[in-house]
């Protein structure tokens, strides 16, 4: 079937260069790069908007955006600061996600198996069907072999466990990644590398392209960067944090005194104040969720 010619010639496309100056959010860096651990590290490679107006940064496409809502004569309303803390504080999110992130990743598999958990972004992993795994192993130091919960099926208590016991974990870890030998061996020998890569360990290197608008990287953000995160992924979001922030520095600031450093009260809490009573719940971790918030409320 022949292609269809088309014939645009009649359109109007206003090529006008800006009377402002564009300049590079990332001052014409490809990537920005931090380590995390000894053999991670997340990469911020690309940014949308990458050339916002010299002055400004990428949370002018936040105000922009959210302008369009407000409509004629808003830019009276308040400055950009202002406006974008109002969205942020007031949860009117969707102008957020007029930026997009694109970071490279090298984490952990067990990091990336909590990570995926965001289904918000657009992911591309490195295949171990097509490739081989590098011998990569993330390992915890002796120190920080930490201890089960006893009241968190999921969490840790955050202190380590006794030496001995750590150096016999370190210790298991060793003969696991001895195995990785027997990985190589056994590709030598022809296994396909789609089985040959089900017998490694979930602390073996992955990396990925993880591509995602603001709002939803600072859900994960949100979550990750919380106290109760387990330390290995916090360290990558901490990591992710530090690399955003010059490039939308208001929403950060907005993000932090909003969301992350910010306390909800339920409605059963809100009473209890208010009446100076005990709160009206049998539930025990939500008795004790609200004795902390009391305690970080100084009442």
């Amino acid at each position: 079937m022949p292609i269809m010619s088309v014939d645009v010639s009649h359109i109007g496309i206003d090529r006008k260069p800006s009377d402002v100056p564009l300049v590079d959010v990332m001052g014409g860096a490809a990537r920005w790069e931090s380590k995390v651990h000894e053999h991670g590290l997340i990469a911020l490679v690309d940014v949308m908007p990458r050339l916002v107006p010299e002055g400004q940064t990428a949370d002018s496409a936040i105000v922009q955006a959210a302008r369009v809502s407000y409509g004629a004569g808003t830019k009276k309303v308040s400055e950009d600061r202002g406006l974008i803390r109002y969205l942020v504080r007031h949860r009117h999110t969707t102008p957020l996600e007029m930026v997009e992130l694109k970071f490279h990743c090298v984490m952990p598999i067990f990091v990336a198996r909590q990570w995926i958990r965001h289904r918000t972004a657009n992911v591309n992993e490195y295949s171990a069907r097509y490739s081989v795994m590098s011998d990569r192993f993330y390992r915890p130091s002796v120190d920080n072999v930490r201890q089960q919960s006893t009241s968190n099926r999921q969490g840790s208590e955050g202190e380590p466990i006794d030496t001995a016991t750590a150096q016999e974990f370190l210790d298991y870890l060793d003969r696991i990644e001895g195995e990785y030998k027997t990985y190589e061996q056994l590709l030598d020998k022809g296994v396909t590398r789609e089985l040959a890569r089900i017998g490694l360990p979930v602390n073996v290197y992955t990396k990925w392209y993880w591509k995602c608008d603001l709002h939803n990287t600072l859900h994960f953000l949100s979550l990750r960067m919380d106290e109760h995160a387990q330390e290995e992924i916090r360290a990558y979001a901490y990591a992710m944090y530090a690399l955003i922030q010059p490039i939308v520095p208001h929403a950060c600031e907005a993000f932090l005194d909003y969301n992350l450093e910010a306390m909800q009260l339920t409605r059963l809490e809100i009473e209890a104040i208010k009446s100076g009573e005990a709160l009206k719940s049998d539930n025990k971790r939500e008795n004790a969720e609200w004795a902390a918030k009391r305690a970080r409320l100084g009442l």
